[in-house]
């Protein structure tokens, strides 16, 4: 479909008056744009553009594919080990298939009950439903729709196609995400990642289960691994977009805390993600065990990293508290920004820090790491103990 066509209003172009405009839509957020801007025709959607490609690139936006591909990181590997070699195509790609329908449909309904939040943080303010609803490409009824078809579908696959144990998991998962974390933690409590993160290590749960049928010891453990590896994670990332939360009323962690004790927070979780890495060693053998060893040792380096330079700043920042530069003599010009001054505006202005970020990175590479080499090792002939 176009974009629907604004009728002009003759009488008024007749005596001379600006082109009508569009209420409510404007580059500072009031007053409006003419209806034959520029603007309007390179933005489709403020006209109310429904084409089959703007849809279906905004349903796929609603998934959140970039989180979709993070989990299905730990899916492969853990049907490897399962098996102990290479599962078969046409479960490996069920069970992938029906995992990405299943994170997709959460997402889709998390974005849903979002939608208010994601419009007032810079970070998600591109998804699709936080625009208002008159510019919106995807309405939210839509939306709720789409993630509850999506929860079918994949249900429904992975019930007839795998087992039913794989399909209650991934169900399982959805209604977690949905109505424990989105629902009831997110705007209430501080430890909303902690518990709520336990969404995202069901993947290893489905991915066994899909090849075994059971859930034993090591898909536990792996399941332990996602659920400590969460907090340092997100709370990196949450330290970025402090602002953002706090824009939004979030009480995640680092609007709550100060950052020192997010980052003493985020170097316990480490160091208990790290002891679970090396629990699953009976299961996974030698090579594993030295493997997890020596990333755990990377990671902890990291998260070592943020702590002192977070620490550090702290320390600058109280040390000068209170100082304001002095003007300069004569001519009434700020002094050159002090050490502890810039470290403040470290500590005030989250984006300004680099470091967290760097966390967050990190922990991206070293989860897709030991997972790798999870996989690597269940095609092994030797290495187990």
């Amino acid at each position: 479909m176009t974009s629907a066509r604004l009728p002009a209003d003759r009488s008024r172009s007749r005596a001379g008056a600006r082109p009508p405009i569009l209420e409510g839509v404007g580059p500072s957020g009031s007053g409006g744009i003419p209806r034959d801007s520029a603007v309007l025709r390179q933005a489709g959607t403020v006209a109310g553009d429904r084409s089959a490609r703007l849809v279906a690139r905004s349903l796929l936006a609603l998934t959140k594919p970039r989180i979709i591909e993070l989990l299905l990181v730990t899916t492969v590997p853990a049907m490897m080990l399962a098996e102990r070699g290479l599962p078969t195509p046409g479960l490996l790609l069920v069970t992938l298939i029906g995992g990405a329908l299943a994170a997709g449909s959460a997402n889709a309904i998390n974005c849903y009950l979002d939608r208010d939040i994601d419009a007032l943080m810079r970070r998600t303010s591109r998804r699709p439903l936080a625009r208002p609803t008159r510019l919106a490409v995807i309405r939210p009824g839509e939306a709720l729709a789409f993630g509850i078809a999506l929860g079918i579908v994949a249900t429904l696959m992975l019930g007839l196609l795998t087992n039913w144990l794989t399909a209650v998991l991934a169900d399982t998962a959805i209604l977690f995400y949905v109505f424990v974390y989105t629902l009831w933690l997110k705007r209430r409590t501080a430890s909303n990642i902690v518990i709520g993160g336990a969404a995202g290590c069901f993947p290893v749960l489905v991915s066994w289960s899909a090849v075994t049928g059971t859930v034993g010891v090591a898909p536990v453990i792996l399941f332990a691994v996602i659920f400590f590896w969460t907090p340092p994670h997100f709370w990196a990332l949450a330290m970025k977009f402090k602002d953002d939360y706090a824009a939004a009323s979030v009480p995640m962690l680092p609007v709550k805390a100060p950052a020192p004790v997010v980052a003493r927070k985020i170097l316990f979780y480490s160091y208990v993600m790290v002891v679970a890495t090396l629990a699953l060693a009976p299961y996974a053998g030698w090579i594993y065990a030295a493997c997890a060893a020596s990333l755990g040792g990377w990671f902890l380096a990291e998260a070592h990293r943020l702590h002192s330079r977070v620490t550090r700043q702290s320390a600058t920042v109280a040390a000068a508290a209170g100082a304001v530069p002095a003007a300069a003599a004569g001519d009434g010009e700020p002094s050159e920004t002090t050490p502890a001054q810039e470290a403040r505006a470290e500590l005030v202005r989250p984006a300004a820090d680099p470091a967290p970020m760097r966390l967050f990175h990190r922990s991206i590479a070293y989860l897709s790491l030991l997972f790798a080499v999870i996989a690597v090792i269940s095609l092994l002939p030797w290495g187990r103990w």
